[in-house]
């Protein structure tokens, strides 16, 4: 998975925060879809990896979900922010499973709760 992810990293499209993030999310059907942040000069209109990804499942019609892949090119691991924690919400239950981790090699497995306890703020960015 990781170098799925090191290679769907490229498309990321983050010309103002220069972090790129790459998500893929696996369902209970065992099918994968993918997504990464693209960034928008209208802050608003700019949609996260993971956002992306579960968008992209729920577009083919699936909805629930087993895992999640998450990489950043920060130095550091980065969680999903609150935004997306909503969107998880919606659609995850506490059985999914999350590997967070950098293009560096750092990863971390973490549960369902263990994320939505996590916070995402101007400190993880570069």
């Amino acid at each position: 998975m990781k170098d799925k992810l090191k290679e769907l990293i490229k498309n990321s499209y983050a010309p103002y925060s220069g972090v790129h993030f790459a998500c893929i999310v696996e369902t209970e059907s065992g099918n994968f879809y993918d997504g990464v942040n693209i960034e928008n000069a209208s802050y608003g209109g700019t949609i996260c990896a993971e956002r992306n990804a579960i968008n992209n499942a729920v577009s083919h019609g699936e909805n629930k979900f087993k895992a999640l892949y998450l990489m950043t090119d920060l130095p550091n691991l980065a969680m999903p922010c609150h935004i997306c924690k909503q969107s998880m919400l919606e659609f995850f239950d506490e059985s999914v499973i999350f590997n967070i981790m950098t293009t560096l090699g750092e990863s971390k497995v973490m549960t369902f709760k263990e994320v939505m306890s996590t916070i995402f703020s101007k400190d993880d960015l570069r």
